[in-house]
């Protein structure tokens, strides 16, 4: 009796085993495949971070905003991006740049037009890479300092901070 069960468990055991590994030669995905949620997101008031000197960073920052105030349904009432500036950014914004960045500036531009999302810069890194208001494209507004301006949006404006 006890030879007949632990055979019965051996061939369940091989059966199950076998199941298995069968269905994963058949198929690439052995947890199946992602469900996709459907949510609705209501608009928001976020700050981007840009501090990068790359380029498929920066693409990426504006794509990232861009595609966010769609989802916000372009809803310039209750939406705000802002886009805060510094460090090895600030060159891409430089009018004496502009041939070498002319389709990101005219990109950069254009979602500051009938949307809520702006480009602030701080002037104080501006400053100490040489460049002053009148070097910067006019799309982008001057702040004093990007790292104070980052704490105002998030503690008194209750900004969500993206880096």
């Amino acid at each position: 009796m006890k030879i007949t069960k632990v055979i019965s468990f051996f061939f369940y055991f091989l059966l199950v085993f076998c199941s298995f590994s069968m269905a994963a030669e058949k198929n690439d995905a052995p947890f199946e495949h992602a469900k996709s949620i459907e949510i609705h997101y209501k608009p928001q008031k976020l700050l981007y971070d840009l501090t990068t000197a790359n380029l498929k960073e920066l693409d990426n920052i504006l794509d990232r905003a861009s595609l966010l105030f769609k989802m916000y349904d372009s809803d310039v009432f209750e939406s705000s991006i802002i886009i805060v500036i510094h460090g090895d950014s600030i060159p891409f914004f430089a009018i004496d740049n502009y041939a070498k960045y002319k389709e990101r500036m005219q990109r950069a531009n254009s979602l500051t037009i009938g949307s809520t999302i702006e480009f602030r810069m701080c002037k104080m890194a501006a400053k100490v890479m040489n460049y002053e208001p009148n070097d910067i494209h006019g799309f982008v507004q001057m702040i004093p300092m990007a790292d104070a301006e980052i704490v105002r949006l998030q503690i008194e404006d209750g900004y969500a901070y993206m880096r």
